[in-house]
């Protein structure tokens, strides 16, 4: 005899409430997470709408408190949601947003990359999109606004991270740049768009560029002479990013040390295996070795896709029959080429109705054109199966129908977070080139722990995630 379906309690209720607050004040997080009801605009990114956010989370939070439990999933949904929504209180408190600018996971990238996972599909889908790309500015304009207050406060970001934003920003609205060329290239699966809607699109990405532009010069000329000389946060902001990407309270010290020890044991391992390559080679000579064999080489964006791909699709077959129960919803992960050029890899979650799949995408740099897959594999794997798909997809699969906004799955600092689905990203550039990126939190002599340690998968612990993405992503680190 099957069980009857549970009945929704108000907890329940207050979850799902919170969810769809959080679709109507975060329409980017919305998007991600499938509901397309707010793909047409931006959240409110000024100061005015930060405090505005705080109050839905504070009366949120209220109300949750004076709820009592009726079973064990009320209890287990109670408790996450309240520290998620506590967490949100004291990130704010801390006035986190007003120096909230870095090179993977800011509203800087943020605004532009949520087209990435928008539909295409249709006349309609472009439509919307069109009205989103109008809304670029004001929601530019707020976010300026917000980091000028930092400014006044003395509250501002890393002044590397500010420089190099620029940068990146520079690429977005150029002549060649993601916006001129996603309004020039649109196109739905059948037809072609109407000639209306077709300039409608060019002159709101014309808009968007113009906006950008604008956010630039504030970066270059205020906020940068601002800024701080020094990457690190300090320990207590630390402490609430750890928290917030793994759900739990660790000690930072203990995992720093953790850090450090497996330093020298990779250390170790890659001294050894060097000498498995070519007998009596540093690990130096054994790369310059490995990078002049033909047969471990890609050339062009297409053969890396298609790699990356193949591998993928069977590491999920291999893996699924021998180490994983994997889901049949998170088997398929599509491999993408990034429409930027900013030198990372990062995965993108997929909704909640797994009608969008995962996707791993590499932001493949402005003239780099050759890649050798010795080096890149253990990315693949990183992104996906056995890495950040089993963690993140399969939260879709095991969140309860009904208390969508029961499961918060741990992100990077910056990541939007609300329902089961929740993106993760993940910055792997430095365990993709040889030297990473200029800005790059983990670049030489950060004094961060390497990047050897910046991965993290399904039975990793939680000190090894913290270890290596507190590192790696957001350039936080433990001392000032």
């Amino acid at each position: 005899m099957s069980k009857a379906p549970r009945t929704p309690s108000a907890i329940d209720a207050l979850a799902d409430e919170w969810v769809n607050t959080l679709c109507e004040i975060e329409p980017i997080l919305a998007t991600y997470i499938g509901r397309n009801e707010a793909n047409d605009r931006y959240g409110d990114l000024s100061p005015e709408g930060f405090d505005r956010n705080a109050e839905a989370v504070r009366q949120t939070l209220a109300a949750l408190d004076a709820l009592e439990p009726v079973d064990a999933i009320d209890e287990v949904t109670k408790t996450d949601l309240g520290a998620e929504l506590r967490l949100a209180q004291e990130l704010h408190e801390a006035q986190w947003h007003l120096r909230d600018l870095n090179v993977i996971a800011s509203s800087a990238q943020d605004i532009r990359q949520v087209y990435d996972l928008m539909p295409t599909a249709t006349t309609e889908d472009w439509s919307v999109i069109a009205t989103r790309l109008g809304a670029v500015p004001d929601a530019l304009r707020g976010y300026t606004a917000t980091l000028r207050e930092g400014i006044a406060r003395g509250i501002v970001p890393a002044r590397r991270q500010v420089t190099e934003v620029a940068t990146q920003i520079a690429r977005y609205s150029a002549d060649d740049g993601f916006f001129a060329s996603f309004a020039a290239e649109a196109t739905p699966s059948e037809g072609q768009l109407p000639a209306s809607l077709a300039r409608d699109l060019a002159d709101a990405s014309n808009a968007a560029r113009v906006a950008y532009d604008e956010l630039r010069e504030f970066l270059s000329k205020e906020l940068a002479p601002a800024a701080s000389e020094n990457d690190a946060v300090g320990r207590d902001l630390y402490a609430l990013h750890s928290r917030r990407f793994l759900g739990a309270t660790i000690d930072l010290d203990e995992t720093y040390e953790w850090g450090r020890e497996e330093l020298q044991r990779m250390i170790a391992e890659q001294t050894a295996i060097a000498n498995e390559i070519l007998p009596g080679a540093t690990v130096e000579e054994a790369v310059a070795h490995l990078e002049q064999d033909a047969s471990r080489k890609l050339v062009g964006t297409d053969a890396l896709q298609k790699w990356m791909q193949e591998t993928s699709d069977r590491a999920v077959r291999e893996l699924g029959e021998t180490h994983f129960d994997i889901p049949e919803e998170i088997r398929t992960l599509e491999c993408m080429i990034a429409p930027t050029k900013e030198g990372g890899i990062y995965y993108t979650g997929p909704t909640d109705d797994f009608s969008r799949p995962g996707r791993m995408w590499w932001s493949v740099p402005e003239g780099v054109t050759e890649f050798d897959t010795w080096r890149e594999l253990t990315t693949v794997y990183h992104e996906g199966i056995p890495g950040i798909t089993c963690r993140s997809a399969r939260r879709c699969t095991t969140a309860p129908s009904s208390t969508p906004g029961a499961v918060f799955s741990p992100a990077p600092p910056g990541t939007p977070r609300a329902g089961p689905c929740t993106p993760s990203v993940s910055w792997s550039s430095s365990a993709t080139w040889t030297t990473p990126p200029t800005g790059s939190a983990c670049s030489t002599g950060s004094g961060c722990v390497p990047p050897v340690s910046c991965s993290t998968s399904a039975s990793t612990s939680a000190r090894r995630g913290s270890t290596a993405r507190e590192c790696g992503t957001m350039t936080m680190r433990l001392h000032s």
